[in-house]
């Protein structure tokens, strides 16, 4: 349910028929990356702020300059808001937009994984570390050498590979490097391809072992149609936007996303971490706000959805709050499509 169709939402009748309700309410959150640490969910949000910025097809109102740790013993129970793992102000190379981040494991240390405007203005991806899942995080001091664009998920592999899919189109900037160098200019619709060319991808990178850089160029994250080809630009329903996240069920690998403007959240199957992955269906219809964002995460062998929508704040686009439901797999693979909200 994009912002324009809100004027007439009764959202206390909403909030009754919601599948889930907000898992905190003291601050609004979005982008939930979630992940099992030592037994319990620790979920990466971005930390959505009031902003007299008005809205824009850049994403300038969403202003976000820190962000907090959200734990939970499991999907049913309270959650903790850990206070404040890092702030903008402590990232020497970046100045604003502190967007949706990730986090990752390995060998006792907590890796952070977030996007933020450099000082040109220019999208980057950076990582701070911390020996608690909790924070603080230290930041490095500068982005990860050939980042670019947002929304970072770093997934681990069953052989200890860990991998990073990234990128967003409109104000996430992904248009901007087709080329292979960024290219400037008003508005966020330049660049983009015609509606009958090859939608543009979001990237994967292996990360070296010590996850703070790419260990190899991105590559492009194909998604394809049922007869093995790219999905198009103007298959608005289908193709990729933003919120990259990849999870493994039964050996295949599941790239999920947002379709942006047309607010779904879908998936493709695919055989390897890079793919291709054939398109598999809608895993969420929409929500109310603009945005559709999400992870996939595995806990006492139930897999579940963490999400977001603007029901707590009735609707205001860049106030957002993050949601948990189950996530069913079925007998074929294929997941259930999820309604937000109860006829």
């Amino acid at each position: 349910m994009p912002e324009e169709s809100i004027d007439h939402i009764d959202f206390d009748d909403l909030n009754r028929r919601a599948v889930s309700q907000p898992i905190v309410s003291h601050i609004y959150t979005a982008d939930p990356s979630a992940h099992v640490f030592n037994g319990r969910i620790y979920i990466y949000p971005s930390h959505d702020v009031e902003s007299n910025i008005p809205f824009d097809d850049l994403g300038s109102h969403f202003a976000m300059e820190d962000y907090h740790v959200i734990s939970m013993d499991s999907p049913s129970s309270n959650a903790v808001d850990n206070g404040v793992a890092l702030h903008v102000k402590e990232v020497p190379w970046a100045d604003k937009q502190m967007w949706a981040p990730d986090a990752a494991e390995k060998d006792g240390t907590y890796y952070l994984f977030f996007p933020a405007k450099a000082h040109d203005g220019i999208f980057r991806i950076g990582v701070a570390t911390s020996s608690s899942p909790t924070g603080p995080f230290i930041p490095q001091p500068e982005p990860i050498k050939e980042s670019f664009s947002i929304d970072p998920a770093v997934f681990k592999d069953d052989d200890g590979h860990y991998y990073m899919y990234f990128g967003g189109i409109w104000g996430g900037q992904l248009q901007r490097w087709r080329t292979g160098e960024y290219k400037d200019g008003e508005g966020p619709l330049m660049y983009l391809p015609e509606n009958d060319e090859p939608a543009l991808c979001g990237k994967i990178a292996r990360l070296t072992d010590d996850l703070l850089e790419f260990a190899e160029a991105p590559k492009d994250v194909v998604i394809t149609d049922e007869s093995g080809n790219p999905l198009l630009a103007g298959d608005n329903d289908r193709r990729f936007f933003e919120a990259s996240w990849m999870h493994k069920h039964n050996g295949k690998y599941y790239f999920s996303y947002s379709t942006g403007d047309t607010h779904f959240l879908c998936y493709g199957i695919g055989d390897t971490p890079y793919g291709p992955f054939k398109y598999g269906g809608r895993i969420l219809n929409p929500v109310v706000g603009w945005t559709s964002h999400h992870s996939i995460c595995q806990f006492w062998g139930k897999w579940y959805l963490f999400y977001h929508d603007s029901s707590l704040s009735k609707g205001v686009t860049h106030l957002r709050s993050v949601k948990v439901t189950e996530l069913v797999h079925d007998e074929h693979g294929h997941i259930q499509t999820i309604d937000p909200y109860l006829k």
